[in-house]
């Protein structure tokens, strides 16, 4: 009996390497489009994540940006061999398809956030960053969704997996629902942090800690590269231009 396409598309996409190759582009862009648009300044915009990775290797006396992209393509080539069995199932298109199912979500997750969650907690679903040039808007977007992905998703959701299914005793369905509403609170409250964080209101953190719990589940049901995509083609909407 032949496999349900749809179903052989969702199975063979959640794994380990289509998440690190659909989401390389991401990392280069934002590099590319950082260098582009900031060159000379000293004082770069970075998505906060991403400054608290190179702030401590810089703490260190090292590079930050050659060690960011050693470290990638050390941790690609360890992918390539982990999964070195699978990369005869690769196919071009269902890199298109996960991309376009990201951008799917993300139009979801748009309209959602300016009509439900706008509605309920009256604050309108944009974050405008307008002191900063187009191209430091779009940087931003794909970085954040990179890098936040990567340290809210990937590793805070993990990690936590890990730790409640011992307090739960292997009871996925409360560990689970535990480490997602747990990192979706630390994901909007890290809005707050900082110089350049935002000024602290009830319904703001209630739109992120809901748009942080979409994400989650997102993470959870189809992997880190649909969750970095999603995120960042949200926000290249929302910033770049609904944001104006």
């Amino acid at each position: 009996m032949t496999e349900n396409p749809i179903r052989n598309y969702f199975k063979t996409t959640h794994n380990l390497l289509y998440s690190f190759l659909v989401s390389l582009p991401l990392f280069l862009a934002y590099e590319v489009l950082i260098l582009i648009s900031q060159p000379n300044s000293d004082h770069v915009v970075r998505i906060s994540v991403d400054v608290w990775f190179k702030s401590i290797l810089n703490s260190f006396g090292l590079d930050a940006i050659s060690l960011s992209l050693m470290i990638v393509m050390l941790l690609g080539f360890f992918i390539l061999y982990k999964e070195r069995e699978k990369l005869n199932t690769l196919r071009a298109r269902n890199f298109i398809l996960m991309i376009a199912e990201a951008f799917v979500y993300s139009i979801i997750v748009t309209l959602v956030s300016s009509t439900v969650i706008s509605a309920l907690f009256n604050i309108a679903a944009t974050d405008p960053v307008t002191s900063l040039s187009y191209i430091q808007k779009l940087a931003l977007s794909l970085g954040a969704g990179l890098y936040e992905e990567l340290f809210f998703r990937v590793l805070l959701v993990s990690a936590f997996v890990f730790i409640f299914n011992k307090v739960f005793n292997d009871k996925k369905w409360a560990s689970y629902i535990a480490s997602i509403t747990l990192s979706a609170m630390l994901f909007s409250a890290v809005h707050y942090m900082g110089s350049m964080g935002d000024l602290f209101t009830l319904n703001s953190f209630m739109y992120r800690f809901l748009f942080g719990l979409i994400l989650n589940g997102i993470y959870i049901w189809r992997g880190f590269g649909i969750a970095a995509w999603t995120h960042a083609i949200y926000d290249v909407i929302v910033i770049t231009f609904l944001g104006g």
